[in-house]
């Protein structure tokens, strides 16, 4: 079992920064791919980031790309996710997950533990 609680969601202004951060416990953190995804309001929730086991590889949607960045610090059990340039339309609840997968994973079915999210609201 991996329990998983994000933190750094707050209020920002467009073209600002929020760094979220996701401390994991439980089981060894290490050999889980780590992913971020969000949910606006009325809208499912969508992929944004994803990063290997080893913080190799990563992977993002292409409505991120450029402008937030996935890390994870093994030895201290947290993955974290930079937005910078954002947008009133990153505004939603970010969630971080663990996979088991043995390659990079960008479905939500492939995540088997799920943070409880954390808002980031983003104003014009």
């Amino acid at each position: 079992q991996v329990q998983l609680v994000e933190s750094g969601g707050g209020l920002v202004q467009a073209g600002g920064s929020l760094r979220l951060s996701c401390a994991a416990s439980g089981r060894t953190f290490s050999g889980y791919v780590m992913g971020w995804f969000r949910q606006a309001p009325g809208k499912a929730r969508e992929f944004v980031t994803a990063v290997s086991w080893n913080g190799g590889r990563t992977i993002h949607s292409d409505s991120v790309k450029g402008r937030f960045t996935i890390s994870r610090d093994i030895a201290k059990n947290t993955v974290y996710l930079q937005m910078n340039s954002l947008k009133p339309e990153d505004t939603a609840v970010y969630y971080c997950a663990a996979s088991r997968a043995p390659r990079i994973a960008t479905m939500q079915g492939d995540y088997d533990y799920w943070g409880q999210g954390t808002q980031v609201t983003v104003s014009s």
